[in-house]
């Protein structure tokens, strides 16, 4: 009978530590899930965090370098507008400076120096041939005057073609050839001497070819000499 009892009481104290072990397992497992759990919750938390700052340092990167980027282009933008404007400034100063040396010189011709006087043709000589064979005849007249001059003083010959003595010279040209300078193209005007020059010129259509030889008189302006009639143009 007490054999009995105490192997129930043993069989009994067996399962309650078989229990308390799944108990106690269970228990551990459930624990270690939990701090997995919180573990991850964590790392999840500090990583997110961690990618939202280096996100916004980047944003603030980036609009950091747009702003310089812009500010860079609005310099160079305003660097060329203020080049362009010196440009055009100039280009205006220049233009207003040819603008009134030309009116100066177009001035002083109309209003200072006398009107040439007419050739007599009738008293030209004319000789067929001259200089060289390219010329056609020789045309040399007495009655040529100077054509007057707004020039005082010593005189030298200037072949600058703003100059006043070059717009006299082209007037006797004119005045010995009879073609008028807006139907002129000038192809040589140059030194022959001492206050002596020689010009080749034609008409527009390169018809006429004429190479005109004028002397300056003193107080008085250029004078034609001697006009030679060409079958060709000579810059000389």
């Amino acid at each position: 009978m007490n054999r009995n009892y105490d192997s129930s009481s043993r069989e009994s104290r067996s399962e309650l530590r078989g229990k308390r072990r799944k108990t106690n397992l269970i228990l551990n497992m459930l624990i270690g899930l939990v701090i997995l759990l919180i573990i991850f919750v964590s790392v999840k938390v500090f990583s997110g965090g961690n990618d939202e700052n280096a996100l916004e340092k980047e944003q603030q990167t980036e609009s950091k370098q747009d702003e310089q980027n812009l500010d860079t282009e609005e310099e160079k933008d305003s660097a060329s507008d203020e080049n362009k404007d010196e440009k055009e400034t100039e280009s205006e100063a220049e233009s207003e400076s040819i603008d009134e040396s030309e009116e100066a010189a177009e001035n002083t011709a109309d209003e200072d120096v006398v009107d040439p006087i007419p050739a007599n043709e009738e008293e030209a000589v004319v000789t067929e041939g001259g200089s060289n064979g390219n010329v056609k005849r020789t045309i040399e007249n007495p009655s040529w005057k100077p054509i007057g001059t707004t020039q005082a003083g010593e005189h030298y010959a200037v072949y600058d073609k703003e100059s006043v003595d070059w717009a006299e010279m082209l007037q006797a040209i004119s005045y010995a050839t009879g073609v008028d300078q807006s139907n002129m193209n000038v192809w040589f005007l140059g030194n022959n001497g001492f206050n002596k020059s020689v010009g080749t010129i034609t008409t527009k259509d390169q018809k006429q070819i004429y190479r005109v030889y004028i002397d300056w008189v003193d107080g008085e302006g250029w004078k034609p000499t001697k006009v030679e009639e060409l079958n060709e143009v000579e810059k000389k």
